[in-house]
């Protein structure tokens, strides 16, 4: 059972794994370096926990020992307590959800362990946003895509702010990191998997007209430049969403990566 550790100095090093979660350079060194990452929110926390993610530790404001009671009656590991102004000086920001967890990173698959029983997966190119990659994450979750795979420059599914803004879909859809951007496309090509590669370009084929494969990979570009040139010329089809003639007409031509990625996830797994 884990026990509950009244912490009140923000300088406490046994809580060093929640300092300044909002330091985009130091969390990536530290969890890094610690092979960690933070959950924020009871579900979250638990669906960590569920997809095996061995806990470090907790930090949590009293209030909540109560809810996570089930949760710390099987935990080894401490249940740092503090009061709320304690822990926003320790994280820098309010903790309205009231409890972190770190917890440590399990070894990512390879691209082709993920590819072998998947059918319809997404691959992600240098989106960098932590709140763009969380929310695809959940919409390709929640639609039924098997599988992600993320080119080397993407965002850490894993950073706190991923994990929160995807309600724990991180845990639930199995992904990997290419090792090499330029040949990325090459597993997926040897898997059999068709390339769709989703663009604004009005010379692009609707997503609904082309003539689909059983094996199919939705690719996504960047926020604000899209696909690169390279990834659009291995596609096998540039596939669009059609936009409306009146939003057009007043210069509305595209979505954003979000809102398209959940409009294209819907119909790549139909």
């Amino acid at each position: 059972m884990a026990s509950l550790v009244p912490v009140t100095d923000p300088a406490d090093p046994r809580i060093a794994d929640y300092v300044r979660l909002r330091d985009v350079n130091l969390r990536k060194s530290l969890e890094a370096e610690h092979g960690l990452f933070v959950a924020e929110g009871e579900k979250v926390i638990r669906r960590a926990i569920g997809a095996g993610h061995p806990v470090r530790s907790l930090l949590m404001a009293r209030r909540w020992a109560e809810p996570l009671a089930d949760v710390l009656d099987v935990l080894d590991a401490p249940a740092y307590v503090a009061d709320d102004a304690t822990m926003e000086s320790i994280t820098g920001f309010q903790v309205h959800r009231g409890a972190l967890a770190s917890l440590e990173r399990l070894p990512l698959p390879t691209v082709d362990t993920v590819l072998t029983t998947a059918r319809r997966v997404i691959v992600c190119e240098d989106i960098v946003d932590h709140t763009n990659i969380g929310a695809i994450f959940r919409c390709a979750a929640a639609l039924g895509v098997d599988a992600a795979v993320l080119a080397p420059r993407c965002a850490d599914p894993l950073y706190r702010r991923s994990v929160k803004v995807s309600m724990g879909a991180v845990f639930a859809l199995p992904y990997a990191r290419m090792t090499d951007w330029r040949s990325g496309l090459t597993a997926l090509r040897g898997r059999g998997f068709q390339l769709l590669a989703l663009t604004p370009a009005p010379d692009a084929t609707p997503l609904d007209e082309v003539r689909t494969a059983d094996r199919r990979a939705l690719l996504l570009g960047s926020e604000g430049d899209g696909l690169s040139s390279r990834w659009l010329h291995e596609a096998d089809h540039r596939v669009r969403i059609p936009m409306n003639e009146t939003a057009l007409a007043r210069g509305v031509d595209s979505l954003n990566v979000v809102a398209a990625a959940a409009i294209a996830c819907y119909g790549l797994t139909r």
